[in-house]
């Protein structure tokens, strides 16, 4: 069983169903993720109170929570690195992922510390945009990190959002020279748009001297690259990372790798990944996570890059038919079953 440890925020979803016009007046940026802070967050609260907006439903998330969650799911050994308040909402997350087997630590409370919160924004095609108030886990550093997790690791996967983090680029390069010393692979999400357009330099940080593989959708590969086609933008990640999984929505997804990776004959080191028909699309919050969560459980277990996309795209088309960013933990056992005849 491969051991994957995942680093990022942790946060507390709600979600709120709304139309097009209630999302303009939200101010926020659709399909993008938008810092706030307390007081941003409770007068977005406010408003979607006065449309008469309420929660949809609420949920332990984060980015690279999101994806841990699906390879433990699916049967990965797992560990989260991450910062909660000493809060309610800080001990129920917690014990959130650690129901689904996923094994977390005691450094990772902040005493007096408030858990983040995430207002999930679903319009009505589904796309999701998100309004973000980290709370302590803006503080995230390497005092929160058990490095000692990554010595048996088999794999570390960084999440992009933590590029807007000061506090843990520190641990971020720590985290990558230990991976470096134990021969621990490397993959990183861009995670968002907003990374990639304010982040930058922390996510060039955790790229580092290259990497063993990167997840990201058209938009953050076009902004990344400066390239202008997500063909062109899939190769020119490949400057710093032996396998691009660059997603295009319901136009499927693309893996491109590094000349004598794999030992794979694709034509120009390229595998096309289609998307499965599905009816409504409800709620995309979670696709890419998700996404990435199948790819790299598959990829840990040795199964060649097609099999890998199969089983990404089937897990990430069942999220979005639902409200919410996770399926429940039997849902990917049963995706996992029918695409890697898992038992």
């Amino acid at each position: 069983m491969a051991k994957i440890i995942g680093i990022g925020n942790a946060l507390l979803d709600s979600e709120f169903v709304v139309d097009d016009t209630q999302l303009a007046l939200s101010g926020l940026t659709k399909g993008n993720m938008t810092l706030a802070s307390d007081s941003e967050q409770a007068e977005l609260i406010g408003f979607l109170s006065e449309q008469g907006v309420s929660a949809s439903k609420q949920a332990s998330g984060g980015s690279a929570a999101n994806s841990i969650f699906a390879m433990a799911s699916l049967g990965n050994e797992t560990f989260y690195a991450c910062r909660v308040g000493d809060d309610a909402n800080g001990e129920w997350y917690l014990a959130d992922l650690n129901k689904a087997g996923i094994k977390t630590a005691t450094k990772s409370v902040a005493i007096g510390g408030t858990t983040g919160t995430c207002m999930v924004l679903v319009s009505p095609e589904g796309e999701r945009t998100m309004q973000t108030h980290l709370g302590t886990s803006a503080e995230i550093n390497e005092n929160d990190i058990e490095f000692e997790q990554l010595v048996d690791a088999d794999w570390l996967y960084l999440e992009g959002y933590l590029a807007m983090s000061p506090s843990i680029q520190d641990g971020i390069a720590q985290m990558r020279h230990i991976a470096s010393t134990h021969q621990t692979k490397v993959a990183v999400s861009f995670a968002d748009p907003a990374v990639v357009k304010f982040g930058r330099q922390g996510l060039d940080n955790m790229l580092g001297n290259g990497v063993d593989v990167v997840f990201c959708n058209r938009e953050e590969a076009l902004l990344y690259t400066g390239k202008d086609n997500i063909a062109d933008a899939a190769k020119a990640l490949l400057k710093v990372t032996k396998l691009a999984v660059v997603t295009n929505g319901a136009m499927g997804a693309m893996a491109v790798y590094q000349e004598g990776v794999f030992n794979e004959d694709n034509d120009n080191n390229t595998v096309m990944i289609e998307t499965p028909t599905i009816g409504v699309v409800t709620d995309t919050n979670g696709a890419g996570d998700n996404f990435a969560g199948g790819f790299l459980y598959a990829l840990s277990q040795g199964h060649d890059l097609a099999t890998c996309g199969r089983l990404a795209t089937a897990v990430a088309s069942q999220v979005i038919q639902q409200y919410g960013a996770r399926l429940p933990i039997e849902g990917y056992q049963a995706i996992g079953k029918q695409v890697l005849n898992l038992a």
